[in-house]
């Protein structure tokens, strides 16, 4: 579907669910729809990363298929979020990437990054050392600590300027809508803060959200929430580690130290949500999404889990002689997951953030 029939289908169904309102207690996307009576493409993004997919009002709605109108919100939601990735990504001819994404992708790039990083590695006159480095745990022997400054460090900048064109772009379509002000106030900056944490948006008039017609668990959120906070407790060992570095005190480190138990706790958390998510989406109602969307989804997912079963495999083994070939396949991993992550399903978390800032400060 292209994005012009796609913007009048998103427009079609937002027109229907804002004369019948049945779902206007459920969650901020409806209650931002009812502040408008037309339905642009930067209404229809907005409307759509404020959804998180609880897939409630599909079950709920009188106009869902087989009926004629044949209104599925989750769905169509989940097409206008994809769409919206494309038209915020730069550069805007890698948006299209977004379509191609899937495990076999994220398995093939974690596969290419790998390759090129241990012919690196044999290239430098280090590949002695992968089969004799691991009594030290020295990673440095390996991958010395200026080449991975340099080559996570360049790639980190270069994605935090496309999230940061990202954001830009998503905040001009947020100031160019035309809505009617609420009623109520919504709590501010730090409600929507609030909301991203607990994500308060997968439960639906206090109950959690759907895998099927009247199966409510709350699987999806528990798993939401292992993934975020496990990739941010990874993150904070990355971020402490090189405080520690740049303090004098080089890796490696105890198992007792912080670096070691942030990352510990981070690699469980993150294996376990990203795992159990993958299961869980397999249950979960075809209908409550879209396939380009859900391909999209097993891509980052995927990269996360081969992400932290690897670090934790390189922090099981980095006393074994085959060390720095768990560490070349560890930073492979990574390094497919950042170069993905401006041009994939991660990008979500900014977006939705955003919208849920812009829905919580109208007024």
């Amino acid at each position: 579907m292209q994005a012009t029939d796609l913007t009048l289908e998103g427009a079609r169904v937002m027109s229907v669910c804002n004369a019948c309102r049945y779902c206007e207690q459920y969650c901020p996307a409806f209650q931002a729809m009812e502040q408008r009576l037309t339905f642009a493409t930067a209404d229809l993004n907005y409307l759509a990363n404020l959804c998180h997919g609880c897939g409630e009002c599909l079950y709920a709605c009188q106009y869902a298929p087989p009926h004629e109108f044949a209104i599925n919100v989750p769905k169509t939601f989940a097409r206008m979020r994809l769409q919206s990735y494309e038209q915020y990504a730069w550069p805007a001819a890698l948006g299209a990437a977004f379509r191609r994404q899937g495990a076999a992708t994220a398995l093939a790039l974690a596969g290419v990054m790998i390759a090129l990083l241990l012919a690196a590695a044999v290239a430098s006159n280090r590949g002695t050392r992968l089969l004799d480095a691991g009594g030290a745990a020295d990673f440095y022997a390996v991958v010395p600590h200026g080449v991975m400054v340099a080559l996570f460090g360049g790639i980190g900048l270069l994605v935090l300027a496309v999230f940061a064109v990202g954001a830009a772009r998503c905040l001009r379509d947020l100031r160019s809508m035309q809505e009617a002000p609420a009623h109520v106030r919504r709590g501010g900056a730090g409600a929507a803060l609030s909301d991203v944490l607990t994500l308060n948006h997968l439960h639906v008039a206090g109950r959690d959200c759907v895998t099927a017609p009247e199966n409510r668990t709350p699987w999806r959120r528990w798993l939401h929430h292992a993934t975020f906070y496990g990739f941010m407790l990874s993150f904070a060992s990355t971020c402490v580690a090189t405080v520690y570095h740049l303090a004098g005190t080089p890796a490696p480190y105890a198992y007792s130290s912080l670096p070691v138990l942030l990352g510990t706790a981070g690699g469980l958390l993150l294996a376990g949500g990203t795992a159990g998510t993958l299961l869980h989406r397999r249950r979960r109602d075809a209908a409550l999404t879209d396939e380009a969307h859900a391909s999209l989804d097993t891509s980052l997912l995927v990269l996360l889990l081969l992400t932290a079963l690897t670090g934790l495999a390189l922090l099981a083994l980095r006393h074994v002689p085959a060390m720095g070939l768990v560490l070349i396949v560890h930073l492979g991993a990574v390094l497919a997951l950042f170069v993905t992550l401006p041009y994939g399903r991660f990008v979500h978390g900014i977006y939705r953030g955003l919208a849920l800032l812009h829905y919580r400060r109208a007024s």
